[in-house]
């Protein structure tokens, strides 16, 4: 039996092939516009990168972490975090700025990348308002005020009497000009109308060493690197920066109400997205991120960081950005800090 082939047919002629190309390219268009815009790639489809504006280890890079790895789950695309360190978290805070606006580029900064560093530094590469787009804060971070336990007063009203008796003498450290730290100090000196020596470091670990030595008096310190040393009684918890009590420390009293009616000094942490990031985006990933917050085990690896987990809507956190660049800008001027 001979093998079956397939009869020889006639091959269409060019005309008849280019109309019957017109012909399925049409067809094709129009199917194309019968299809929703949002169908066409439903956001996530690919691969989210947090980009971080310090080093590896930080609060902000544990935190942006955290986050990335709940929101892999819940999204189901994956989240990486891209450290992106120096000057004072404007380097990465350029980078987001300049990404694409599509969503799968955030940005996680602090109240020094988007309500201090304007008016610290006499350049700065992006603009914090008008380049980014909020989502949510994530996280508030309690400034500690402790002094090392050989000095004489132990509550705030003791320390501010203190200190106007002897005028310029007591000494304060930090972690450097223009940090968190630093202006929590000054906006103390301006409240409590006390004279302090501002004291500054480079980093947080030898303006602690120097406070263990009693090299330096006080310190407003970030409460994840102060609470080990208050609890091993190495130094001398006095109050707290926030407007409420930590958890972590229920005893220890705010600032506010032990002698200065008013003060507020918290480090806070926020989810960005690069301005003009389409509002179904910027939608979608504040829902995300306030449902992965709400989590109890992600609440609970923030919550030993010494962090109090907070979340919001975008508008929110706008309004919460403009009123703290208002406020530390006078404290910034107020101090005669100053970075080029």
């Amino acid at each position: 039996m001979k093998p079956f082939q397939q009869p020889k047919q006639k091959l269409p002629t060019r005309r008849f092939a280019l109309r019957t190309l017109t012909t399925v390219v049409a067809l094709g268009s129009g199917l194309l516009a019968a299809v929703p815009a949002g169908a066409q790639a439903a956001y996530p489809s690919k691969t989210i990168t947090i980009i971080v504006p310090f080093a590896a280890g930080g609060t902000t890079d544990i935190l942006a972490r955290i986050v990335g790895q709940a929101l892999t789950a819940e999204l189901g695309q994956t989240v990486i975090v891209d450290n992106r360190a120096g000057a004072g978290g404007n380097i990465g805070g350029q980078a987001a700025a300049r990404a694409t606006a599509d969503g799968y580029t955030l940005f996680m900064g602090t109240v020094g990348t988007h309500a201090i560093n304007a008016s610290l530094y006499k350049k700065m590469p992006f603009d914090p308002v008008k380049d980014f787009s909020p989502l949510t804060r994530v996280a508030n971070v309690p400034n500690l005020l402790v002094a090392n336990p050989a000095q004489p007063f132990k509550t705030v009203k003791e320390l501010i009497a203190y200190a106007k008796a002897n005028p310029g003498k007591l000494n304060f450290g930090s972690s450097g000009n223009g940090s968190s730290i630093h202006l929590s100090g000054e906006l103390f000196k301006s409240m409590a109308k006390v004279d302090m020596q501002h004291v500054p470091y480079k980093g947080s670990a030898p303006a602690m060493t120097d406070l263990l030595g009693n090299q330096v008096a006080i310190m407003f310190d970030n409460m994840p690197s102060a609470i080990q040393h208050v609890r091993s009684g190495k130094l001398r918890a006095i109050a707290v920066t926030t407007p409420k009590r930590s958890p972590e420390l229920p005893d220890v009293p705010t600032i506010a109400e032990a002698g200065v009616p008013g003060y507020e000094a918290t480090s806070w942490f926020g989810m960005f997205a690069p301005a003009a990031t389409p509002p179904a985006v910027i939608a979608r990933l504040n829902t995300a991120i306030v449902k992965v917050l709400a989590k109890p085990e992600v609440s609970k690896q923030i919550n030993e960081q010494g962090a109090e987990v907070y979340s919001e809507t975008p508008q929110q956190f706008a309004t919460f950005i403009q009123k703290e660049a208002a406020k530390w800008s006078k404290v910034v001027k107020d101090s005669g800090a100053s970075m080029d």
